[in-house]
């Protein structure tokens, strides 16, 4: 059973049509479902099918590769270098049927170890051989979790490879209401605050999703899948890093500083000095493949220098780790039940909310109803002086049609209430705005609630208010 993806699927089925040979790079987070898709579209119906292994040497490697050989009917020894497995691949796809070859390598930058030439040897694939055939037959989909090397070695590379892919297909996450569709396809009674409060916690993770529980409320399915000894998802956090980088003890130290550090964000001078790393082209890579993997968001203020870059941790799963997994340690296997109303959980709350709200930006323009007019989406953001206090909005959508929506993003139980400090500090961030950007257009207050805002005396600023179930639009 497949939840959306559609167009996804509809891409995929089509490099069946095509006349000549497809390469197609499917990327995306680790658990997003991108295997699962693959396998779900074509039936699990595939002429070859592999999987690399996870930190495994170039032998491992290798021995794995001539096991999927096998698996696929062909009697063969273990390859003593990727040309030795490809041409055995080759020989493969010769005594097949005839018809489209689908060839599916899943995870394929774990086969790519050090001095082992994977490269070389899927480019000579590729170009000197899969291409030139005259039946034009085969259909070549690579997948892979660590979409920085996706990005580096296959969509960007400067080789053999270059301009080669013929399809690459990013799969994100489902948006909240692909994961409203799943929960109700899975039997689970929730309503969407639920909804909303879980995809805070899991973001639109599909294989987080599959652990949650029927006949549980969110908080114990929380729980359940978190604190305990045996929770499934009790080890998530070292799984997840140490499987997509080589180093992750590095790139933790980056993600630890952004959740320690300001929820507005830290420039790259302030990572370096909280994480106490060495700064150099190394460093400004694990920023790079942070952003790739989509952990991290770089955003520059819409007027000011390239240099002013702000890093905030936007991964939804990551976030809640730090604010609420790793400080209980799991000594408490009912911690989420037990803390449900502490004012911890409402400061993570509004941290969660906020980063949703800018996955689902879209769905915001919708509401405003200019999801055709053309639009700048970026941050602004001011830092303070003798004269003014410093300013920052996470969400500035600069119209073609001569308007800036000011988009300010508030969780709360209730309908959101603007008081007079609150109101002060709005009015601060639409003056500075207005006074020290570029940006000449009229400014509207837009407020992004979970259940509206308060018509009281400050409401007058407000030009347009979205809620919680217009995130949920398609």
């Amino acid at each position: 059973m497949i939840i959306g993806r559609e167009k996804e699927q509809r891409e995929l089925l089509g490099l069946l049509e095509k006349e000549e040979s497809q390469f197609c790079a499917v990327y995306g987070r680790r658990r997003v479902g991108k295997t699962y898709l693959i396998r779900e579209t074509f039936n699990y119906q595939f002429c070859f099918q592999h999987t690399g292994v996870a930190k495994g040497t170039l032998n491992q490697q290798l021995t794995a590769f001539r096991n999927s050989l096998v698996a696929a009917g062909m009697t063969c020894s273990i390859p003593k270098n990727w040309i030795e497995a490809f041409e055995l691949l080759k020989q493969l796809i010769n005594n097949a049927p005839a018809g489209k070859k689908v060839l599916f390598i899943d995870e394929l930058p774990w086969m790519d170890t050090p001095k082992g030439n994977l490269i070389g040897a899927l480019e000579n694939f590729w170009n000197g051989w899969a291409t030139a055939r005259r039946e034009k037959d085969i259909v070549l989909i690579v997948c892979g979790s660590a979409t920085s090397w996706i990005s580096k070695k296959l969509l960007k590379d400067k080789g053999g490879l270059r301009g080669r892919l013929t399809n690459r297909i990013k799969l994100v996450p489902f948006t909240l209401r692909e994961c409203e569709l799943f929960a109700k396809a899975t039997n689970l009674a929730f309503g969407r605050k639920d909804v909303l409060e879980l995809y805070m916690i899991l973001g639109g993770i599909p294989y987080y999703w599959s652990f949650l529980k029927k006949g549980l409320s969110v908080a114990q399915n929380v729980d359940q899948l978190f604190f305990p000894e045996t929770a499934p998802l009790r080890d998530e956090f070292e799984a997840l890093y140490s499987i997509l980088f080589k180093r992750p003890e590095n790139y933790i130290k980056v993600i630890e500083s952004l959740s320690d550090g300001k929820k507005s964000g830290m420039t790259r001078d302030d990572i370096l000095r909280e994480s106490k790393l060495s700064d150099g082209g190394t460093f400004s890579t694990m920023l790079e493949e942070l952003e790739e993997c989509g952990f991290i968001r770089r955003f520059v203020s819409a007027d000011t220098a390239e240099t002013n870059a702000l890093y905030q941790l936007i991964d939804n799963y990551t976030l809640f780790y730090y604010l609420c997994i790793k400080k209980n340690a799991f000594s408490d296997e009912s911690y989420w039940s037990n803390t449900f109303t502490s004012t911890s959980h409402n400061v993570w709350k509004g941290h969660a909310f906020e980063r949703v709200c800018l996955q689902h930006v879209p769905q915001i323009k919708a509401a405003l109803g200019i999801s055709g007019v053309q639009t700048n989406v970026c941050s602004w953001f001011t830092r303070g002086t003798g004269k003014r206090r410093g300013a920052q909005i996470d969400l500035v959508m600069q119209r073609a049609d001569g308007f800036t929506d000011i988009c300010e993003m508030k969780h709360s139980v209730k309908a959101f209430t603007i008081d007079k400090d609150y109101a002060k500090d709005l009015q601060n961030k639409l003056d500075a705005y207005q006074e020290l950007s570029k940006d000449k257009r009229t400014l509207h207050l837009v407020m992004v609630t979970t259940n509206g805002v308060v018509h009281n005396s400050y409401y007058n600023m407000v030009q347009k208010e979205i809620t919680m179930d217009d995130l949920f639009a398609v």
